[in-house]
């Protein structure tokens, strides 16, 4: 009985050894820097101007991206925190059309832009890829 039981553990060792499956992602070595997208609404002269009802859509999900923490604040007046590292792995390696809009408080005029960022998930760090750093209200 004590050789059945022996046997018995050492081949669910063996087994769960040999299950264990390599990583999809190569060794990779990230730095703990915290990688952020930001964007701005300006008026006609590139000065920043306060808006309401700022949105961010990752287009490929329907996902409202919603930053934590400080991301989440205004930086200064008219720049938000589009996407951060604690979205990275929502995201994918091509690149995600992220929409961001906003509407001018004085005006109700709304202004939106594509941002194209890239994560996934063996990416240590969110990457934008392209799309404007601002947009001008008229």
């Amino acid at each position: 009985m004590y050789k059945a039981a022996l046997i018995c553990l050492c081949a669910v060792l063996f087994i769960a050894c040999d299950k264990k499956d390599a990583s999809e992602c190569p060794d990779l070595i990230c730095t703990e820097s915290f990688a952020m997208v930001t964007f701005s609404f300006t008026n006609k002269d590139g000065v920043g101007v306060g808006i309401k009802n700022y949105s961010a859509v990752n287009q490929r999900t329907g996902d409202t991206i919603k930053t934590a923490g400080i991301a989440s604040l205004s930086l200064t007046p008219g720049t938000y925190v589009v996407v951060d590292d604690n979205y990275v792995k929502k995201l994918s390696e091509e690149g995600d059309d992220i929409k961001v809009s906003g509407t001018l408080e004085a005006t109700n005029q709304t202004k939106t832009a594509i941002l194209k960022v890239s994560g996934g998930k063996c990416a240590c760090h969110i990457e934008k890829i392209s799309g404007p750093e601002k947009v001008a209200f008229d």
